[in-house]
């Protein structure tokens, strides 16, 4: 993200509308001696609850604020933070505008399924919030370059839970560091293991429990009965709400090899046909495959060796060439030991951090195109500049979805 003073951005601010000044009320010392920063959080299932027990015993931080459909859910979690800090100081919400109007609020994060995350960060950005947004970043390629440009327009910190670019998952970064210094010579491809693409839901009708607001979960997309899959953690393998499994962790995998190839503001730029899986091809001719197996990690090849990174280990062939530490001339990479913590400095500091709105969107971007691709059962020629699909109008008609009524805007 493109760095801009308080001063040019208040400026910029004021033109545009009226719009609350770029450091948190509670950044600025209202909230003295404590200084903390104000949060709020959208979305407390399995993965909000991994965020909240992040958040919740840090001293720099105080939830001020959460909202869910499931009402059941929200209460209980509201009386966890209540009792956590003595009193009775969040509050619950079940509509995240209602959320986002919260004066006090600084920040937000946002673990909804996929289909929520443009238009709940686009509406936070616009709120003045700096913004934690779950991956993938976006349910579509025209979805994440809009969440790209309203973050930037209105200034706002973003980071993407991307975790494994800081330490979180394994030495990822590291790893990154031994490719991008040459240790590997010159790449030839990458191997990344990741699940299957999305299905269309097929789930059948169940009877709404009481005090949950289904019409909200359902939000933009084609209305369709309750389920209790989804309203739980399983609306993962349905295209309406994500990408599948292959963005899922996809997400993660992606990530690292952009990261490794130095592709953070760039992409492939041709999707090869699945045989039975995709790849893509990148301009310097590199070549990521979609691989099978453990979904762990991804293995980088080169003409001097090949090295895997993943969540159960980072080794080399030879292995020398993961084990020799990095010279003084070697390419270091954002060193981020803490993801939550990354993202509340930048707060801070309004400084860049680990995994960035645009890396985000960029990452995200592989992963649609990848299903695209699987979508359509052929190749596409694709330009990370313009962000298109070159005369492929068929094509280009899956870089975005209809929004149903009322969140067409």
């Amino acid at each position: 993200m493109k760095h801009i003073s308080r001063r040019n951005f208040l400026k910029t601010a004021a033109a545009l509308v009226a719009f609350p000044t770029i450091i948190p009320a509670s950044v600025r010392g209202q909230n003295a001696p404590s200084n903390h920063i104000n949060v709020g959080q959208i979305g407390l299932g399995w993965i909000g609850g991994t965020h909240l027990n992040a958040i919740l015993g840090r001293q720099d931080t105080r939830y001020v604020a959460v909202c869910d459909v499931n009402g059941g859910r929200i209460h209980s979690v509201q009386d966890r933070i209540n009792r956590q800090y003595g009193g009775n100081s969040c509050k619950a919400y079940r509509d995240f505008r209602e959320m986002l109007a919260q004066p006090d609020l600084d920040a937000v994060i946002i673990a909804t399924p996929d289909h929520w995350h443009c238009l709940i960060t686009c509406a936070a950005a616009r709120a003045g919030k700096d913004i934690y947004c779950e991956k993938p970043l976006s349910l579509t390629i025209r979805e994440g370059r809009e969440i790209v440009t309203t973050v930037n327009r209105y200034g706002r910190v973003f980071q993407t839970g991307s975790q494994q670019r800081s330490s979180s998952f394994g030495p990822f970064r590291q790893a990154c560091e031994v490719v991008r210094s040459g240790r590997l010579g010159q790449i030839i491809s990458v191997d990344v293991s990741t699940g299957d693409a999305p299905k269309p839901c097929d789930l059948p009708a169940q009877p709404v429990p009481a005090d949950f607001d289904w019409e909200m979960w359902v939000g933009q997309t084609p209305w369709r009965p309750y389920h209790s899959s989804l309203a739980d953690k399983q609306w993962r393998p349905y295209r309406e709400y994500c990408g599948g499994g292959f963005a899922d962790m996809g997400a993660h995998h992606f990530d690292i090899a952009q990261w490794g190839l130095n592709m953070d503001r760039s992409g492939p730029v041709e999707v090869l046909a699945p045989n039975p899986r995709v790849s893509f091809r990148y301009a310097n001719g590199v070549i990521v495959n979609h691989v099978g197996g453990n979904c762990l990690g991804l293995t980088f090849n080169g003409t001097a060796g090949k090295l895997y990174i993943g969540r159960d280990g980072f080794h080399s062939d030879p292995a020398n060439l993961a084990r020799a530490p990095l010279s003084v001339t070697d390419v270091r990479l954002y060193n981020s030991n803490d993801h939550h913590g990354n993202w509340l400095q930048c707060i801070r500091t309004r400084a860049r951090c680990v995994a960035d709105v645009e890396t985000g969107h960029r990452s995200a971007t592989v992963c649609h195109l990848g299903n695209i691709a699987y979508e359509l059962g052929r190749s596409l020629k694709w330009d990370p500049v313009k962000e298109q699909f070159a005369g492929d109008e068929q094509a280009n008609r899956l870089l975005s979805r209809a929004r149903r009524e009322p969140w067409v805007a």
